[in-house]
């Protein structure tokens, strides 16, 4: 269990939060609370890090993730955390980037949503959530939208950044 905020890995991980250029070198992001680690696909979740006090509420769920979990004191959980009340859980996940022609699909007909110039971290989410559910296969993103790896983009995409 990692008692505290000087530890190289809680270092880190506070790094990660805050820079999306490390983000981006590392080709990671983080994802906190229970229902989006729950929805994360298996093989990309790198290292789970949970709370003392979630983790003993929550051992079945901790189990079912098949991913290293690394205990945090309640203290250190919550100087790690992007949200002011921690649900107690945070995964370090693979970045999944797609290529162009990827994104233009050789099988079927792509239906492909280009956004430019957005900056509001929590607009963009929604919009993923809308575009998932009205069948888009691609979001292109032009370099000057906010970071689609943001804590906030990600919490507001509900799961939708994973399909």
């Amino acid at each position: 269990m990692i008692t505290s905020t000087s530890n190289a890995q809680i270092k880190e991980l506070a790094k990660l939060q805050k820079k999306s250029r490390l983000r981006d070198e590392k080709g990671i992001f983080l994802v906190e609370g229970p229902r989006m680690t729950e929805e994360i696909p298996a093989e990309r979740i790198e290292k789970v890090y949970a709370s003392e006090s979630f983790a003993k509420k929550n051992k079945e769920f901790l189990e079912k993730l098949q991913a290293p979990v690394e205990l945090l004191t309640d203290t250190v959980f919550a100087y790690v955390s992007d949200t002011k009340t921690p649900q107690g859980i945070l995964a370090v996940v693979k970045q999944q980037p797609y290529s162009f022609e990827e994104l233009l699909g050789k099988e079927k007909a792509s239906f492909l949503l280009i956004l430019d110039h957005l900056q509001d971290p929590g607009n963009l989410g929604t919009i993923m959530r809308a575009a998932e559910a009205a069948g888009v296969t691609g979001i292109l993103i032009s370099s000057d939208c906010v970071d689609i790896y943001n804590p906030k983009t990600i919490r507001s995409t509900m799961g939708a950044l994973y399909r």
